[in-house]
Formats: structure tokens, C-alpha cells, sequence
């Protein structure tokens, strides 16, 4: 039932994961897909909202590849694996809320939407000791009002421009393969912490991009907190 579950959200994510996917009536607001850079930084992420079997693993793989990264976490998630979250944070790795409840966000109050924010945030510092700045909307699905409330809260939205698809199932090989072709210079790479295969994809995908010049950084060290645009296309940029 938990994989159902889990290739349902990811299936929604989907539908989505692009700009062109959201139409406002009035003004659009949009969540950061990419960075424009030109220096070759790049971030991979994790969404963490059901199960925990393989995030020792993602961890140690991180570790064996100097790979600094960012988890948005569930505050259930969080509650659940306390242990789990203090070992991310330790380990130099960056925690984003993904809400408290997984709800569809676009379908809610600001206020409720707020709630669901200032809670998930308060769970995961918490258990850390750190200020929560970043926010990915469960099912990658948002709206003004979500965009919004995020905003007056000091929360920045981020999407993803790299989709892994990990939800899926797909092999290592295949994870691997999406993921490096895709890469680009400022790329946001959305993975699931308990994907099936994406900690034994992670090798490849980590001697690959660093191959190629690529340097991971958390999502906070790659986007510009002052200063910036939002681009049509969801490209954030400084100039």
C-alpha cells in the first residue's frame, strides 16, 4: 500500500514539476525551478514523507563523495524520524519544510496554508536548532496564495528543472542517466529518500556530474536570497 501511496503523490508531482503546467488569472507567482548560473553549482534534493530504509545509505553515499545536500522533510516525517533528521543536519546538510501534512496546498486558506508552514518549520528546528528558509509544496503543486504565505514567512518555494523519477522504480542506470543528461549549471534535481534505487544511483550520478565540472551545494548556497527575479520559465536570476 505505502508504494501505491508513494507513485500517487509522485504521479500528481508530475503534472506539476513544469511552469507551464500553472495558470493565474492575474499576476503569476512562480517557485524557483533554477538558478541562472554560470559556475557550475548544481544542488540535488530529497523529499522525505513516507519511509526511512534507505536514508542511512544516501547519507553515507553524501559522505563518501564530499556531497553537501537538502532534504525537505514532512513534519509527520520529522516527528517520526527525530534521530534521522538531528543525523542530516549534523552531517552538514541542508532541511527545507515540505509541509506538515502533505495536503494539497493550492486547495487551502492562506491561513491554513501559514499553519501548515510555521508548524512543519517549528518541528524541524526544533529537533536541529536551525532557522527553516526553504519550502517545497507537496505534489510540486502551488498557487499565488502558496507562494505568498511562504514568502511573508521568509520561506523561499523551490521546484525542481531535474526531475529523477526515482518514484517510478526505475534501475539505478536509468535514475543515473536522467539525471546527468539533464544537468545544467544552476540545476535543482528532485530525488525521493526512499526511492528504491536512488542511493545506489547516487555513485554514478556523483562521479559523472563531478566529471563534468559540477559542484553540489545545498539549495540555500545556490539560489540569491536578495536582489533577484523570477524568470516565465521559473529560472531565478540576479541580473
Amino acid at each position: 500500500m505505502k508504494k501505491i501511496i508513494f507513485a500517487a503523490i509522485a504521479a500528481v508531482t508530475v503534472l506539476f514539476s513544469s511552469p507551464s503546467n500553472a495558470v493565474f488569472a492575474n499576476e503569476r507567482l512562480l517557485p524557483i525551478y533554477r538558478v541562472d548560473r554560470s559556475d557550475n553549482l548544481i544542488s540535488i534534493s530529497f523529499d522525505c514523507a513516507w519511509g526511512d530504509e534507505y536514508t542511512d545509505e544516501l547519507l553515507s553515499v553524501m559522505d563518501e563523495y564530499d556531497v553537501k545536500c537538502t532534504f525537505f522533510a514532512v513534519e509527520f516525517w520529522t516527528k517520526k524520524y527525530p534521530e534521522r533528521i538531528k543525523a542530516i543536519s549534523e552531517a552538514g546538510h541542508e532541511i527545507g519544510t515540505h509541509s506538515a501534512t502533505h495536503p494539497h496546498m493550492s486547495k487551502m486558506s492562506k491561513e491554513k496554508i501559514a499553519e501548515e508552514l510555521k508548524s512543519s518549520a517549528a518541528a524541524i528546528t526544533e529537533i536541529t536548532g536551525k532557522k527553516v528558509e526553504l519550502f517545497r509544496a507537496p505534489f510540486g503543486e502551488y498557487d499565488n496564495e502558496v507562494i505568498s504565505a511562504a514568502k511573508e514567512l521568509g520561506l523561499f518555494t523551490v521546484q525542481w528543472d531535474v526531475d529523477s523519477l526515482d518514484w517510478k522504480n526505475l534501475s539505478s542506470r536509468e535514475i543515473a542517466d536522467r539525471i546527468i543528461k539533464r544537468t545544467k549549471s544552476g540545476s535543482i534535481i528532485l530525488c525521493h529518500n526512499n526511492g528504491l534505487h536512488t542511493a545506489e544511483s547516487l555513485p554514478q550520478i556523483f562521479s559523472a556530474l563531478k566529471a563534468k565540472g559540477f559542484k553540489f551545494v545545498p539549495i540555500g548556497e545556490l539560489i540569491y536570497k536578495t536582489d533577484y527575479k523570477i524568470l516565465p520559465d521559473g529560472t531565478q536570476s540576479n541580473n
